[in-house]
């Protein structure tokens, strides 16, 4: 039987999120609202559930693609085989990002991650139902290399998992070498910013180093301000358009 991490995971998140909430008890900061982090958990409840049939479809195109039109064998014992699996899925994922962004009609979707007034653990759980539909095109090229199927399946999922972490105002900027190469919660908050310098920046999924090569890094320089980045849809909650 095959075991979704994430689902594993969600206690670990509750911990976090309660060690968050000690946090602002002890530093005196304002990180939570309990309307939106109510929004926050019941769009997180939705995705999960609503959103089961069009995960099992995008992972079932993907299956069909790696066992029909694979153009490799690729031996999945060798240590490369997992490198380039867990680079190719953040790339994947960088411009599945990306274009939910740049392109209005994905945007639509997605704006729902990025409509919480507040920056706190509880916003990676928003989420839309519905961006699979546009994003699972983007990793079919990782079928065409011929990367299995369930091993994309979990490396992707804990590419998802990372995420998780990064969405916090608690934690400052880590030694240099790891912001130059990862993603923190520096850069994930200037992602969320809706500073002028930092629409559209930082579309990373675990490494940064993406948005350095493609030329959407921003530093962060500011004070993040929260809410919807982008004035081109006005989304409608948890991302049902």
């Amino acid at each position: 039987m095959n075991i979704n991490p994430i689902v594993l995971s969600i206690p670990i998140f509750f911990v976090l999120i309660g060690i968050e909430l000690l946090v602002e008890r002890f530093t005196h900061k304002k990180l939570y609202r309990l309307p939106d982090a109510i929004a926050n958990l019941s769009c997180g409840i939705t995705s999960q559930l609503s959103g089961l049939f069009l995960r099992i479809f995008g992972v079932g195109v993907y299956m069909l693609v790696f066992e029909n039109l694979a153009l490799f064998t690729l031996d999945s014992s060798a240590w490369w085989y997992w490198v380039a699996l867990i680079l190719l899925v953040d790339l994947a994922y960088y411009w599945a990002h990306r274009m939910s962004h740049e392109v209005s009609l994905f945007w639509g979707g997605h704006v729902v991650h990025h409509q919480s007034e507040e920056y706190n653990l509880s916003v990676a759980l928003r989420q839309s139902s519905l961006q699979v539909l546009w994003t699972f095109p983007f990793n079919l090229p990782i079928a065409l290399l011929g990367f299995d199927t369930m091993d994309f399946v979990y490396v992707s999922a804990f590419n998802t998992l990372y995420q998780f972490w990064i969405h916090t105002e608690t934690i400052g900027k880590f030694p240099r070498w790891i912001e130059f190469i990862f993603n923190t919660p520096s850069h994930h908050r200037v992602h969320h910013g809706r500073n002028p310098k930092y629409i559209d920046k930082n579309h990373a999924g675990s490494l940064i180093i993406w948005d350095r090569m493609f030329g959407t890094f921003q530093e962060e320089e500011e004070r993040l301000l929260t809410g919807s980045p982008s004035p081109s849809t006005a989304g409608t909650p948890c991302g049902q358009t």
